[in-house]
């Protein structure tokens, strides 16, 4: 097999690994490059988008997860890279102007230890061999030890570890191979390097498997919550579950992909906006209603604290708007400085949402949903 076909076949294979923020907007974007691979845009925590080449080394799995594309039971073609193919791909591409940087996973091929020593390895060429300083993720594989860990953080500018579920018995309904716990040492590990300075520069990542067990809204973002907290987790990325074939599940319902895009939502109110887990609506199933968006749901269902006169507000008080986020609050406190915002129109040159704030406001005292301030839009 050539080297474009692996190509063709192992980036197809990485697009089960979720490694941006893209991926939950609608500027995602899946470009595909002269030689048939796919390169991913990603933010970078410092608001930089990098082009990624997001590949596995290898799609040939020891494991048997029952959801997984590469799983040992399931027939397709089987193919590796070698770490010196890797890096001649990667040097191409970049050569051509095509990528910024890496994405590097793999399946368990032969052992635990032997593939992440070839993902090491990959990293360890690049950067050592030629002195390549741009950005690289590396997928920690469950088994890894902690000399592994540790140069996988020297060599990363970001690693993940997937724990795919949030309680051990619905990891075991879908990878009865894997160890919840084991997986979370790995983060344990991770923090107690963090207090030797050895800490990857653009943080930790890892990804839930949503819908192909029992699990439940909660209890995910339960579980992601305190990541934050106790292991300084960076983001969560959530992938809804759908079928593939010549897989134990490959008879199951497929989750919405609204489900997905809910947990995002939550998630960044979570992250951005402050939001503790309890002040989060799910229904009487502990899932997160899909049809409407968290925060909406939050300022119907909370009227004391509306409306908020925008003039006055601070900018907690502003995250809390629908319609206005992070951005749009510190563009309101910076206007105010020079003059108080008069009108719909005020808002509208700020780039506000004004049709998803207008109900929850008010500007000098008066509702921007008056007939008379709607007629100035």
């Amino acid at each position: 097999m050539n080297i474009t076909e692996k190509i063709e076949i192992l980036t197809e294979a990485a697009k089960f690994d979720l490694c941006g923020s893209f991926l939950c907007s609608k500027e995602a974007i899946q470009r595909k490059s002269t030689i048939n691979g796919w390169i991913y845009p990603t933010t970078l925590p410092d608001g930089r988008t990098v082009r990624l080449l997001k590949i596995l080394l290898s799609n040939d799995c020891i494991h048997n997860c029952y959801y997984c594309a590469n799983r040992r039971d399931r027939a397709f073609p089987r193919i590796s890279f070698t770490a010196d193919e890797m890096v001649r791909l990667f040097l191409e591409l970049r050569r051509r102007n095509l990528v910024d940087g890496l994405f590097l996973s793999s399946a368990v091929t032969k052992s635990p230890k032997h593939t992440m020593e070839q993902m090491l390895k990959v990293a360890e060429i690049l950067r050592e061999k030629h002195n390549f300083k741009g950005y690289i993720h590396l997928k920690i594989l469950p088994e890894s030890s902690l000399d592994y860990i540790e140069t996988a953080i020297r060599y990363a500018d970001r690693v993940s570890i997937n724990l795919e579920a949030p309680r051990e018995n619905y990891l075991k309904e879908i990878a009865p191979e894997k160890d919840l716990l084991a997986l979370i040492n790995k983060l344990e590990i991770i923090k107690r390097l963090s207090e030797k300075n050895i800490v990857p520069k653009s943080g930790i990542t890892t990804q839930f498997v949503v819908g192909a067990s029992k699990e439940k809204d909660v209890e995910i973002l339960s579980l992601t919550y305190k990541l934050y907290q106790e292991y300084k987790l960076s983001r969560a990325y959530f992938s809804a579950f759908q079928p593939i074939p010549q897989t134990p599940l490959e008879d199951l319902r497929p989750t919405s992909t609204w489900r997905e895009v809910r947990l995002y939502e939550a998630d960044f109110l979570i992250r951005r906006y402050n939001f503790s887990i309890n002040e989060l609506i799910f229904d009487e199933n502990g899932n997160l209603p899909l049809n409407e968006d968290p925060k909406t749901l939050w300022a119907k269902t909370h009227p004391q604290f509306f409306p908020i006169e925008i003039n006055k507000a601070t900018y907690e008080q502003l995250l809390r708007i629908p319609g206005i986020g992070p951005i749009s609050a510190k563009k309101i406190i910076k206007a105010r400085k020079e003059q108080k915002i008069r009108d719909i129109k005020d808002l509208k040159k700020l780039g506000i949402q004004v049709e998803r704030c207008k109900n929850y406001i008010l500007i000098n005292g008066k509702s921007p949903s008056s007939e008379k301030q709607l007629s100035l839009l």
